[in-house]
């Protein structure tokens, strides 16, 4: 699938992932290839990426993550 991470300076991922873990505001959620389509907000925490070339972790402050037809997209503060 394909994952976007945004914040209001600048893009912090751009490029394929095979599982996103998120702070879910009510829960850690974890994303995986053909995903039911999602909306949520997000709490503090980190967002793990696994990639191709191993796992990446963003820290954010909070936002909102979408998901719809294997595209991820991570809005955070």
């Amino acid at each position: 699938m394909h994952l976007d991470i945004l914040t209001p300076d600048e893009k912090l991922y751009d490029g394929a992932a095979d599982s996103v873990t998120v702070p879910g505001s009510d829960g850690v959620m974890q994303i995986l290839n053909n995903h039911a389509a999602l909306i949520s907000s997000l709490a503090k925490g980190d967002v793990k990426v696994l990639t191709p070339e191993g796992e990446k972790i963003f820290k954010i402050a909070g936002g909102v993550v979408e998901v719809v037809n294997n595209k991820v997209i991570v809005l955070a503060e």
